[in-house]
């Protein structure tokens, strides 16, 4: 294979898809190579093998790596809607470039370019909400979106369909971060839910287009909800919940953690840790003055 035959795009993506290449190998093969991936699939397994945190097992995958193969997967994905920003490029979310475990590659469907992805505040929870917690949730989800701020969530079930469907309700636009790949949307009962986020926002996953979900594709895709958002809002979670999971990786990058004062055990869990409470009647008057305030990292 001549090098000149693929773009830089191709074997940046190939290797980004592995499910044993994270961004931090990524980086230490771009590193090692001279920023030639196109030279990582030319070395010998003992070369990569040289690599930090590349061993054998992960060695010979790269060698089975066809990126030709790739490439004509990109085109497919790109005819049924999917783009694709890559770390490198200049649309790549500002909020996600400088987290240490941002992902390397992220694939979109939707109207929403990643570019315009700035006003942005997460909304997460239970699978299993309370009526209460219900309406806080849509009701929060449309006085954000008139307000011109974006929700972000999980297209879970429970709070995460309630704050997307809220945005959607009030003409607003929202982001949906998939624990599955982009052409696999996960759950199946939210899949008429997702073709109407894209309509006016966007189905966004790190992870190959057909990836199915498991239990770690959706924890770690809440660091991308926490990443990609100026705040994080956990309406009501057990202290086991998932939603837990997205304060957590919000307080490690920076952003502020709100909730409301609810019995549920991650709520009070959250205030003990000291989470800002907002007030269920009247939750953007202390929202938006600390948001206007909350400024990620934008390089």
């Amino acid at each position: 294979m001549k090098r000149t035959e693929l773009g830089a795009e191709v074997f940046h993506i190939a290797l980004s898809t592995s499910p044993n290449i994270g961004a931090k190998t990524l980086e230490n093969l771009r590193q090692h190579f001279d920023n030639d991936l196109a030279a990582v699939f030319a070395a010998s397994p003992p070369e990569l093998q040289r690599v930090r945190g590349i061993g054998q097992k992960t060695a010979a995958e790269i060698g089975r790596m066809d990126p030709r193969r790739v490439a004509d997967q990109i085109a497919s994905w790109r005819q049924r809607g999917v783009a694709i920003e890559t770390i490198e490029q200049q649309d790549y979310p500002a909020y996600l470039r400088d987290l240490e475990d941002g992902p390397p590659t992220l694939f979109w469907r939707g109207c929403a370019r990643p570019d315009t992805w700035a006003k942005t505040v997460a909304i997460v929870g239970t699978r299993s909400p309370s009526p209460d917690a219900r309406f806080i949730t849509l009701q929060l989800a449309m006085q954000l979106a008139r307000a011109d701020y974006t929700v972000v969530s999980g297209l879970a079930l429970g709070i995460d369909a309630a704050a997307h469907t809220g945005a959607l309700s009030a003409e607003g636009v929202t982001i949906a971060v998939l624990g599955s790949g982009v052409l696999k949307v996960y759950p199946s009962a939210n899949r008429e839910l997702a073709d109407r986020i894209r309509e006016s926002g966007a189905l966004v996953s790190e992870l190959h287009p057909h990836d199915g979900a498991n239990a770690q594709r959706l924890v770690s895709r809440n660091r991308i909800i926490s990443g990609l958002s100026r705040a994080v809002i956990v309406v009501e979670s057990d202290a086991q919940g998932g939603a837990m999971y997205s304060a957590r990786f919000a307080r490690e990058q920076g952003r502020p953690v709100y909730t409301f004062d609810l019995p549920a055990s991650g709520n009070q869990s959250l205030i003990t840790g000291g989470a800002i409470v907002l007030e269920r009647d009247d939750p953007l008057d202390l929202l938006l003055g600390s948001l206007e305030t909350a400024h990620p990292a934008t390089n």
